[in-house]
């Protein structure tokens, strides 16, 4: 039996939507006999507690144990964190410390994908078509310059707070009087904001993951958010979500098809992802084709595409996870 802890949650922005990505997890890992799961919360401070309330600690002899001193072996952990700590790769590096083989990408690809400035500039070093963009590290003068001079370029940006997850801390504007405040607030967020050119375009999405030792670019699916909004975190993660979603893009040529797949694979492979991404491309008006983002841990929720164009391209996620978790596993105790 695999003894396999599922972490959730988080205590940050991005605590909810965590949770019910672990609810997915959960019910496709029910279906695998030689896995025993077991299910805890992190809170802001690091605090692990199960449905029961006992509260867990890891520890380095690769065990959890509770206040009463009562111990679990863990063989494999799933960080189901969107945000801090589980996408920034800091849950990660704890895990590499204790030995513990984890599903998702080591702690370095985590934080070059989480950090938005980062990876534009990795992408820009490998020849890869992004959005134009720059970035301002303080409030000052010169910086904001910066700012309105792009505004007044491109008309419409976005500003991103370079440390946060794809939709959180992310303002349109195409007024000026809205540029400052936008700014104050992604940088209460995080110390970076990362100023980018918005554009008219189609959102395609590529799962990228491994699957039997071989790596697998689905094709491309597309989100539509209405013409009102972009799509923003409230669009992704509510009940009441009018963004469409469909799991393969139509009216692609075979040319602009191909660009994406070995663009998708050759991302997965330079930044050094493990297991699972979502990458996310802009198709202009004037058929230009951009890298927007990496994404090291992708929604697993009732809206999100990864699983459905994982399931659209034939393979099942449980048989998928449990291969993932039997191959690490293995290879862990042969490195012992």
């Amino acid at each position: 039996m695999i003894n396999t802890l599922l972490i959730c949650g988080g205590g940050g922005s991005e605590h909810e939507v965590s949770l019910r990505t672990a609810d997915f997890i959960e019910a496709q890992l029910t279906q695998a006999e030689d896995i025993a799961l077991k299910r805890v919360e992190m809170d802001a401070s690091g605090c692990l507690t199960d449905k029961q309330g006992r509260v867990y600690h890891i520890f380095y002899d690769r065990k959890i144990r509770d206040e009463e001193g009562n111990a679990w072996n863990v063989d494999y952990v799933i960080p189901s964190i969107h945000g801090y700590p589980g996408e920034t790769g800091d849950l990660q590096s704890q895990l590499d410390m204790f030995g513990i083989p984890y599903f998702g990408s080591a702690p370095e690809a985590s934080k070059i994908c989480f950090n938005k400035i980062k990876t534009k500039m990795w992408l820009s070093a490998l020849g890869i078509d992004n959005t134009p963009y720059l970035f301002l590290h303080s409030m000052e003068a010169e910086e904001l310059n910066k700012a309105h001079a792009a505004l007044e370029e491109w008309e419409a940006i976005f500003v991103k707070a370079s440390n946060q997850g794809s939709s959180v801390g992310c303002f349109k504007i195409t007024r000026k009087e809205e540029l400052v405040s936008a700014i104050e607030e992604a940088f209460t967020l995080s110390p970076y904001v990362l100023i980018e050119k918005a554009l008219n375009a189609r959102e395609l999405e590529v799962a990228v993951y491994t699957f039997e030792q071989e790596l697998i670019a689905t094709r491309p699916g597309e989100v539509r958010a209405p013409s009102d909004t972009f799509y923003t975190y409230k669009e992704k993660y509510t009940t009441g979500s009018r963004a469409e979603t469909f799991i393969e893009a139509e009216g692609l040529s075979e040319e602009q098809l191909e660009w994406i797949r070995e663009v998708s694979m050759r991302t997965f492979k330079a930044l050094k992802l493990k297991d699972l991404s979502r990458i996310d491309f802009f198709l202009t008006d004037n058929n230009e084709l951009y890298l927007n983002e990496v994404n090291t841990f992708p929604g697993m929720t009732p809206n999100s595409m990864f699983p459905k164009m994982m399931e659209n391209y034939g393979h099942d996620f449980t048989e998928y996870l449990t291969g993932l978790i039997r191959a690490a596993v293995s290879e862990s105790i042969q490195n012992r």
